[in-house]
């Protein structure tokens, strides 16, 4: 009978831990915000998540100062305990008696996390039994750095800040690893009443709350006397603040282009060069609303690898009627006189012309079209360099039409040319006038070719954004290096 009664609890014990081990591990799997770092990590923009929050992914490594106070408030036996802590418990029971109320849970990080993936489940007797196995099987899973990382990656900090990262931005406006003693002590306590962030909300309760992490930090020799005083001086933060938005176009696109999908996305570009051509737009642009235009943008290539380094859709304007939020980057226009350098590449390239050649520049009717030059004139002959130095329409048509609207259709297509949607003979000889379309975003990518040819003599590279996005080399051109290095001289 003993036998069999033995046989029964190890059948019994290995039964509830198998039903342990087979228990989900909690997750959260929350929308991210996304947001965009220059190649430096400097922020660049951000929006916010699916679900309207401000929730930045979680830091691979959380600031020592944080963390430190973190733990000092929450779970001072995080590190020992293998999910929950009895001894918290039994205060946090001993407490609510005293006090006649729930005043506190008793909850370590660990069972915080489990909270926070189950959505703030009712807070019962059955609900606590519950986080306290499912925290346990999180310990089991994975290790304390990634608990707590999860944690502070989602912890509420008022209003739709989620995570740290998030909070130190709105709040202070830098990065978690910038804040002071005071700032981290502040965001520390602050999702364990998340609504005395609001201004004239209980913000003496705070920074009480604040104060009183800082002594105790001090009493256990994580700050000094100095570090003390001058934490329990620093006034609280006032309203949430406006995130950088160095380059709001480019953080939309890349919010279009990844379907919302969020993440921390490392770009190409360099913020300091991006302020400083903002600036320059900005400046300029004073006097061109003077001549009706409303507009402007600028992208700035690396020349050696085509990454991106300023990435500017538009100018900042007020006026809704010059709709300052397109991005006149990847916006077709037409490509006016833009394409000649190319025609004349090409034909230097094929050997009909040399820069020298003379070109002739006189009244010209082919069929129903009869180009003019901008100054309604003529020049006779004209060499062939000149008449692409002085940008003449004439010559350039003529040129066109010897060699060939099919074949320069195709060259601008090897070179990156994305938007011409119809048929070479539907454009005809109006495609050097500025018949068809482009984006900035090509054209540039086509311009930084041809230096690129006599700099590097290197094939065609994509242009791009993302620092993991490896530049498209070795992609067919019509355009050879060598006599494309003759075209520029």
């Amino acid at each position: 009978m003993k036998t069999f009664r033995k046989i029964k609890i190890k059948i019994g014990a290995t039964i509830l831990v198998l039903t342990f081990f087979l228990l989900p591990v909690v997750k959260l799997d929350q929308p991210s915000s996304t947001v965009v770092f220059d190649h430096r990590g400097i922020l660049l923009g951000a929006t916010v998540a699916a679900d309207g929050q401000w929730r930045f992914p979680g830091a691979a490594k959380l600031p020592t100062k944080f963390t430190q106070a973190l733990l000092c408030y929450e779970d001072r036996r995080f590190y020992l305990h293998s999910g929950f802590d009895l001894v918290s418990l039994c205060r946090a029971m001993r407490d609510n008696l005293r006090a006649k109320h729930i005043v506190s849970g008793g909850s370590t990080i660990t069972m915080q996390v489990v909270r926070l993936a189950r959505h703030g489940q009712r807070r019962t007797i059955i609900e606590k039994m519950i986080e306290m196995v499912l925290a346990i099987r999180l310990e089991w899973a994975i290790p304390k750095r990634q608990i707590l990382a999860v944690y502070a990656a989602n912890a509420p900090f008022g209003g739709n800040v989620v995570g740290l990262e998030a909070a130190a931005w709105r709040y202070f406006g830098r990065p978690s690893e910038e804040l002071s003693w005071a700032e981290s002590a502040m965001l520390a306590v602050l999702p364990n009443s998340p609504a005395l962030i609001h201004p004239g909300r209980n913000r003496l309760a705070l920074e009480t709350k604040r104060n009183r992490l800082l002594r105790r930090l001090y009493q256990i020799d994580k700050i000094d006397s100095l570090t003390y005083a001058l934490a329990t001086a620093e006034p609280l933060p006032g309203k949430p603040l406006p995130l950088p938005m160095t380059a709001p176009h480019l953080v939309q696109r890349i919010f279009l282009e990844q379907h919302g999908q969020g993440g921390r996305i490392i770009t190409t570009l360099d913020a300091t060069l991006q302020k400083r051509c903002s600036s320059v737009l900005n400046r300029r642009m004073k006097g061109l609303l003077a001549n009706s235009i409303g507009n402007a943008a600028a992208l700035v290539l690396d020349l050696s690898n085509g990454a991106a380094l300023v990435y500017l859709g538009n100018v900042t304007n007020d006026d809704p009627q010059h709709h300052p939020q397109v991005d006149i980057i990847t916006s077709p226009r037409s490509t006016g006189s833009l394409l000649k350098p190319f025609l004349y590449a090409g034909m230097l390239e094929s050997g009909e012309i040399l820069p020298t050649t003379l070109v002739p520049d006189i009244p010209t009717q082919m069929g129903s079209f009869a180009p003019k030059n901008y100054n309604r004139g003529y020049e006779g002959a004209v060499p062939a360099f000149r008449a692409l130095a002085r940008s003449l329409n004439v010559p350039a048509v003529r040129m066109l039409h010897l060699y060939g609207v099919d074949r320069f259709y195709d060259l601008l297509l090897s070179i990156g040319l994305t938007t011409l949607f119809r048929p070479a003979k539907e454009y005809g000889l109006s495609l050097i006038l500025g018949g068809a379309e482009g984006t900035l975003w090509d054209l540039t990518a086509a311009y930084a070719y041809l230096a690129r040819c006599a700099v590097y003599r290197s094939a065609y590279i994509a242009p791009h954004i993302l620092q993991e996005d490896d530049p498209k080399k070795g992609q067919d051109s019509h355009l050879q290096e060598g006599k494309t290095q003759l075209s520029l001289e």
